[in-house]
């Protein structure tokens, strides 16, 4: 018996969209110049700068990545600085996450957390109410923002966000900016993304 598939009328139009994948092709293209230009202003940021790094840190380390399904949907990111392994990891991740948000995140694991997590609540008061949210998730890779997700750093919050790393071995702490913010359109986002890294900086800084 021959088996049959079937479209929708949804998925008929798509098939038949002669411009979607050329829009896709020039925002996929945009998004990577912006990610270039966020990662020469990261480098100027970091000039002079003495960081707590784990060692065999390489500061030139740096990644591009393109993909087309974290959870179904399109994403590009850069990862600068760079430093992954499997007990420790230093990282500023900006992710362009298609039907969602841009992500700018410090990803931090392993030997010098302690110092992270200290530094943080030190300069809690330079570092809060900037949009800024510590991830509650227990992975590092969990990308949603809002209730159960994450924790807005305000003012009032420094006692509950020391609880929350307490016992951690890792920590995340990320900007959300939704894909219909006017800055995006503005293209604003490598401002932006230097703004928030420069914020967050106290918080590796030695």
């Amino acid at each position: 018996m021959t088996q049959s598939f079937s479209f929708t009328p949804e998925e008929v139009e798509c098939f038949a969209d002669t411009t979607f994948f050329r829009t896709k092709a020039r925002i996929t293209v945009t998004v990577r110049q912006t990610l270039e230009a966020l990662h020469t202003r990261i480098q100027s940021a970091l000039v002079g700068t003495d960081l707590i790094v784990p060692q065999c840190f390489n500061p030139e380390a740096i990644q591009f990545v393109k993909g087309e399904h974290l959870e179904d949907f399109p994403y590009q990111y850069l990862d600068f600085p760079r430093h992954y392994t499997r007990e420790e990891k230093f990282a500023f991740r900006t992710l362009f996450w298609w039907g969602h948000h841009v992500v700018f995140a410090y990803i931090l694991e392993g030997s010098n957390i302690r110092r992270y997590k200290e530094n943080l609540i030190n300069h809690y008061a330079d570092i809060c109410d900037h949009h800024l949210c510590l991830c509650l998730s227990a992975s590092l890779w969990e990308w949603k923002t809002g209730s159960g997700y994450t924790m807005e750093l305000t003012r009032d919050r420094k006692s509950q966000a020391a609880a929350v790393l307490a016992n951690r071995s890792s920590m995340k702490v990320a900007r959300f900016i939704p894909m219909k913010d006017p800055r995006i359109q503005s293209g604003l986002v490598a401002e932006i993304g230097e703004e928030t890294f420069r914020t967050m900086l106290p918080i590796i800084r030695a």
